[in-house]
């Protein structure tokens, strides 16, 4: 017999709107858990109910009625199976108990999703009957849609909360980054190239090229001030991130830092990045720091291989593997911190913080792992247009 052949069945809906109604209230994930437990201890009388919680792909149970299971202990092969097929699972007689003497005869895992995305699973483990029937699974699926919306609403609201306080945070670094820039480059900038226009007179063969890579140098540092001058006189009235052809922007980098760096090998397909991505107009610095990263801290020449990963929900992975030295585990975060450098860096220690800065006004992350290579794999995850 279905959920909608019982004879209460509109008071049952009734019931699950109203859970529905508030779960969709709760201000934090502990709330959402405890009112699904007890909706699921009201309305199906379950003696041994858990709830489980999925954050990128990882199950762990939230909280549980059921003895053998704590907070934060690992989800069981009943839910592994029901993230993995997306499917409601069910088990019967000694497959349904966790151990050979356990009193439950039977067992049903429910997940939901968001964005083809598991968010939660609610497992219901009965002592009384030899099979949970589709008048517990059909409402039990419902609660669970109820909780994973709550769940995604919550960690969306924390998301935008966090981003509204590192704002400021942001700002402050990027503005400070830009009268460094402003005051100590842009008078650098101005004497390198009027010496470099003098010499550029005077010389000529491979010491005139190596002047005008000087002079390109100096004019791409120029329009770097020039942008970040604009960026932060805009930046209370910034729209949203516009979308940008992830392949022109690359295309660009690629061939200014192969102008600069000559012991920097770049292994680049145009065509594995065919991708529009929610950016705005200084993206193309973003990948500029990285590349040159990993020219200036390497002794011997390096080669950099950039690759593109998909990744749900529609997000895409720009990553910038090297065969260098690496960055040591212990400093990986600390690199990302606006004027942090590494103990062999005699930079400014501001490229990374800015890379970072940046790639979160955008909506994306940063962050750094080691490459197949033994080197270092920058990845900038972005989220499609």
């Amino acid at each position: 017999m279905g959920f909608e052949d019982q004879s209460d069945f509109a008071e049952q809906v009734a019931d699950l709107n109203r859970y529905g109604q508030a779960l969709n209230s709760c201000e934090s994930v502990d709330e959402v858990v405890s009112l699904t437990l007890e909706a699921m201890a009201l309305l199906f009388e379950s003696p041994y109910s858990t709830f489980v919680e999925v954050r990128n792909g990882h199950p762990e149970v939230s909280e549980s009625m059921n003895p053998h299971f704590e907070a934060g202990d690992d989800a069981s092969a009943v839910v592994a199976e029901a993230i993995e097929t997306g499917q409601t699972v069910r088990r019967s007689g000694k497959e349904a108990g966790l151990t050979d003497n356990s009193p439950v005869t039977a067992t049903l895992a429910v997940p939901a999703s968001i964005v083809d995305e598991v968010i939660v699973v609610l497992v219901m483990r009965a002592t009384s009957v030899e099979n949970i029937g589709d008048e517990h699974a059909d409402p039990l699926e419902i609660l669970a849609s109820h909780a994973a919306t709550a769940i995604s609403n919550i960690r969306s609201r924390e998301e935008l909360e966090r981003a509204r306080n590192d704002l400021e945070t942001r700002k402050e670094m990027v503005e400070m980054y830009d009268r460094l820039l402003r005051h100590d480059l842009g008078n650098d900038l101005q004497v390198i190239t009027g010496f470099a226009d003098a010499v550029a007179e005077q010389v000529d063969g491979e010491t005139r090229e190596y002047v005008e890579r000087i002079e390109r140098s100096a004019e791409s540092a120029s329009d770097l001030v020039d942008r970040v001058g604009n960026l932060v006189s805009t930046l209370e009235k910034a729209q949203e991130p516009e979308p940008k052809s992830l392949r022109a922007e690359l295309e660009e980098t690629v061939r200014d830092i192969d102008s600069q760096y000559d012991e920097l090998t770049v292994e680049f397909d145009p065509e594995a990045f065919e991708y529009q991505v929610y950016a705005g107009d200084l993206l193309d610095s973003v990948f500029t720091n990285i590349l040159s990263n990993a020219a200036i801290h390497n002794d011997d020449p390096v080669t950099v291989s950039i690759y593109a990963e998909e990744l749900p929900p529609e997000t895409v992975v720009i990553g910038f593997a090297d065969d260098g030295a690496g960055v040591p585990e212990a400093i990986r975060d600390e690199i990302f911190e606006m004027g942090r450098k590494g103990p062999e860096s005699t930079g400014t220690g501001l490229g990374l913080g800015f890379v970072r800065a940046l790639t979160e006004s955008y909506g994306g992350t940063v962050d750094v792992r080691d490459s197949a290579a033994g080197g270092a794999d920058f990845r900038v995850r972005l989220d499609r247009a």
